[in-house]
């Protein structure tokens, strides 16, 4: 008998959902809207009602499904509870055990950047490897760590939090995780705005981004492939924090690869030429052969590696 899977990523605004083979070829995906409000008490039985939907529509049987795997946009731990989802307005919710019982279907929940690394060790950017931290540099910074083909979460489900490694002791704001001096801070594609607006600010030199209203991540990019002196010094200026960051991990972890993904890695490999610079003036010299490799799932990630969440629990 052929079986099946769904991933899926809950995001603050959207849920992605995707139903897989069990050899993780996705069938079919699409999105409903996350209903945040009333503490978000509505979005387990959303996402129970769009999965049923899915299988009538398809003509699929519960013995048929191998279960539901699921991304949260916070700390899950091993019993498959969320202390705490701020983007949902979840406290204490026990996401694996409340979701089983309206599907009657197995049920694993993973922190949403693990779920993703996963994802793209089995089918993006890490294939080929079983030990990797992946990092997605976008508005935030996420991060994820896999040892052995297994996400990393920790004591508490906050393994893989590297966009709060403290990186910085001149900063005069706060973290939005009420630190200070976070890499998310720095080097996520706020932190590189940031960066961008006060370099041009303390610069007396003529710039194209000078002539942009709201500078983007992309704009310091593009001015980089473009040969822009500032630009150039943005993006110097962030590698050396992302790069002096992945070094202090690798001396933990040691993984085989770095896998960068997020809307800032769109801007492709001369991004990582930043990065591996100065990992490679920082790093130990038992860990100079990392490799460096861009996501390949985009937006996807998450889907692909919630499900294979559900397909490792039946070792597929």
């Amino acid at each position: 008998m052929k079986t099946y899977g769904f991933g899926i990523d809950i995001g603050g605004t959207t849920i992605k959902c995707g139903l897989f083979d069990s050899d993780g070829s996705l069938l079919d995906k699409w999105e409903i809207k996350t209903r945040t409000m009333e503490k978000g008490k509505h979005i387990l039985f959303d996402i129970a009602d769009t999965i049923k939907t899915k299988m009538a529509e398809k003509s699929l049987s519960k013995e048929q499904i191998q279960g539901v795997g699921i991304g949260v946009p916070g700390p899950v731990n091993e019993l498959g509870e969320v202390l705490c989802a701020v983007n949902l307005f979840w406290e204490n919710v026990q996401i694996e055990k409340e979701l089983e019982a309206l599907l009657d279907l197995p049920i694993k929940a993973g922190n949403d950047a693990n779920v993703a690394a996963l994802g793209e060790m089995w089918k993006g950017g890490g294939v080929g490897y079983q030990n990797l931290v992946m990092v997605t540099l976008g508005t935030g910074i996420g991060g994820g760590v896999i040892y052995n083909g297994k996400i990393v979460t920790g004591s508490n489900g906050s393994g893989g939090e590297i966009g709060h490694f403290h990186v910085e002791d001149n900063l005069d704001v706060d973290c939005n995780c009420g630190n200070r001096g976070c890499l998310e801070q720095v080097a996520s594609a706020t932190g590189i705005t940031k960066l961008a607006k006060d370099i041009l600010e303390a610069e007396n030199v003529v710039s194209c981004m000078q002539k942009k209203d709201d500078i983007s991540a992309k704009d310091v990019f593009d001015g980089v492939k473009a040969g822009d002196q500032i630009a150039m010094k943005v993006a110097d200026k962030f590698g050396e924090y992302l790069g002096k960051a992945l070094a202090n991990i690798a001396v933990v972890v040691d993984p085989e690869v770095f896998v960068i993904g997020g809307g800032v890695s769109k801007a492709g490999s001369i991004l990582l030429d930043y990065i591996e610079k100065y990992y490679n003036s920082y790093i130990f010299r038992g860990c100079q052969n990392t490799k460096f490799s861009l996501a390949k799932l985009g937006n996807d990630a998450g889907i692909y590696g919630a499900v294979k969440l559900i397909m490792s629990e039946k070792n597929v």
